[in-house]
């Protein structure tokens, strides 16, 4: 069902409030550069920090500006699952064309815990949900057997794999089968993953490089391996630069560099230190970006 390049977008802000007319640009820019899709409001797009109205209005106006170009797959993980089940909610009402539910973090659920929390939502919300499985945010893995049981649920259709293990990796890919798509949460494992069978992946790097990272998935797809390969390593430097310091600091700021957006972030995130800035820079002018 979802398969190619999404890019995990960010959510620009201009004094304070959502930069609607950023946001639109930086849909466009994707959209030209040979994207699939968007994830609005997920970690990039700072989601923690957005008011449930913001977090409401960017899915909205996501699904609005691409009016069917591409997919939506909406943001709408919580640590609360009645609260999860609202932004679920509303991003089907508004017409995404998915949800991306990320694993409750800080409550630190049993794996009985984490599959009562998925399934509540699948069979209360009748939307594509793809899971989100990032243990260094959220504090708790969702273990192989969880995850084979969760997809025999109809709607759970996929998995956002951040675990950084190729070999759980490989494991959800054996165990839920080639209908279950596996996406990569890392854009320099994407190569790898797909080489396994995974799908595609939901992208930082691509809010500032679409084409390259799209060209990528689109290779892997038709099977061309050898030119996926090489753009793996052409942009491997640049996906490394995108964790300088804690996502979505390093793109916004190569966003901001780039006169893409206002370089403006909301606490507790902040700009890059001047080190890590001139670093970011350095990379950015070898790419011949800036």
């Amino acid at each position: 069902m979802f398969s190619g390049t999404f890019t995990a977008i960010v959510t620009p802000f201009k004094d304070g409030s959502v930069d609607e007319a950023a946001l639109k640009s930086l849909m466009r820019f994707g959209i030209e550069g040979g994207v699939n899709g968007f994830v609005p409001c997920g970690t990039t797009g700072e989601s923690p920090t957005l008011s449930h109205e913001e977090h409401n209005r960017v899915i909205e106006l996501t699904v609005k500006e691409v009016a069917g170009q591409v997919k939506v797959i909406a943001g709408t993980g919580s640590n609360s699952t009645e609260e999860a089940l609202a932004l679920t909610r509303h991003a089907k009402k508004v017409g995404a064309d998915g949800a991306l539910l990320v694993s409750p973090y800080y409550n630190k659920p049993t794996q009985d815990g984490l599959y009562r929390h998925f399934k509540t939502i699948a069979e209360n919300v009748d939307l594509p949900l793809v899971l989100y499985n990032i243990q260094g945010r959220t504090g708790v893995n969702i273990e192989n057997g969880t995850m084979e049981k969760l997809s025999k649920l109809p709607n759970i259709v996929g998995v956002k794999e951040a675990s950084g293990s190729i070999l759980q990796m490989s494991e959800v890919i054996r165990l839920c089968g080639s209908q279950f798509d596996v996406l990569s949460g890392d854009d320099q494992m994407t190569f790898p993953l797909m080489s396994l069978g995974g799908k595609g992946v939901i992208s930082v790097v691509t809010n500032i490089v679409p084409e390259r990272m799209s060209a990528l998935t689109r290779h892997m797809i038709a099977g061309e391996i050898d030119k996926a390969r090489a753009i793996h390593f052409e942009i491997f430097e640049l996906c490394q630069a995108m964790f300088l310091e804690t996502n979505p600091i390093p793109v916004k700021a190569a966003l901001g560099i780039m006169g893409k957006i206002r370089p403006e972030f909301r606490l507790p995130l902040c700009e890059p230190s001047p080190a890590n800035l001139e670093k970011l820079k350095s990379v950015l002018e070898r790419y011949g970006l800036i």
